[in-house]
């Protein structure tokens, strides 16, 4: 699978990555489904999989449940191979979610998932929104502390897990990269991912197959090939699914998977 430039990162990562919520997390989520959680052969298994098929981004988040932790150790002896996009700001007790977006917080979680993710660094932290915007997470001090994180080398690439074009466009002065919502249903934020391009800010897309309510992976060429978009990030604990969804964005030709410029 091609790599592709993150924006104006230094960072190159797959057309395809894959979503860890389901590696620590099946409680107040929104799926269409329910489902259980992977036992460790499983997700040795997905991640050896997604390996092979030259995947080599994984998003997770401290909201996730015990997913980072999970993800830690999967990859302790392999970490080299993997880009990890983590995330800050939203905490999950169990039964719902807080959102504390200041400076001490932020620095709290970061060094909380170093430690969980078993590593000396993270290559992409995004502010994990409840639908405020830039301006609102600047004044509470979240971009303060993760500029400051990238300063020090801690991190590679900051910025912004937004839920609309309003809140994202707001953060894109703060970001290196945007998560954008995209899929067949969700459309609205298509211009941003061109804007934030034009801004050399790395796209990640989020929600393709809208939590499960879809599941035509053919689907995926199309979003990966919109103009700014870096890749798209596919949830899933099933190895088969991961290999059609690969093979989906294998089939994306060199011309077409061109960083945006």
């Amino acid at each position: 699978m091609l790599r592709r430039p993150l924006g104006s990162t230094g960072v190159r990562v797959s057309a395809l990555g894959l979503g860890t919520v389901k590696f620590g997390r099946n409680t107040a989520v929104h799926y269409a489904r329910p489902f259980e959680l992977p036992n460790d052969a499983q997700i040795a298994e997905l991640l050896a999989t997604a390996k092979s098929r030259g995947v080599n981004l994984l998003d997770t988040a401290p909201a996730y449940g015990n997913s980072e932790s999970r993800l830690g150790e999967a990859i302790q002896d392999c970490r080299d191979d993997w880009v990890v996009c983590t995330k800050a700001g939203e905490e999950f007790d169990g039964s719902r979610s807080r959102y504390d977006f200041s400076e001490d917080h932020v620095l709290m979680s970061v060094e909380r998932s170093l430690a969980r993710l078993r590593t000396d660094r993270i290559e992409i932290v995004l502010v994990h929104s409840d639908g405020r915007g830039g301006a609102q997470i600047e004044a509470a001090g979240a971009f303060r502390a993760l500029a400051r994180l990238r300063r020090e080398g801690v991190v590679t690439a900051i910025g912004f897990s937004g839920r609309s074009v309003t809140d994202g466009r707001s953060a894109m002065g703060h970001s290196n990269v945007l998560m954008c919502t995209i899929n067949a249903v969700h459309r609205e934020e298509v211009p941003l991912a061109a804007e934030a391009a034009g801004a050399g800010v790395g796209v990640l897309v989020k929600k393709p197959f809208a939590q499960g309510r879809q599941t035509d992976v053919r689907q995926l060429a199309e979003i990966a090939t919109l103009p700014g978009v870096t890749a798209v990030v596919a949830g899933t604990t099933s190895c088969e699914h991961l290999e059609a969804a690969a093979t989906a964005l294998g089939q994306v030709s060199s011309d077409q998977a061109r960083p945006w410029a």
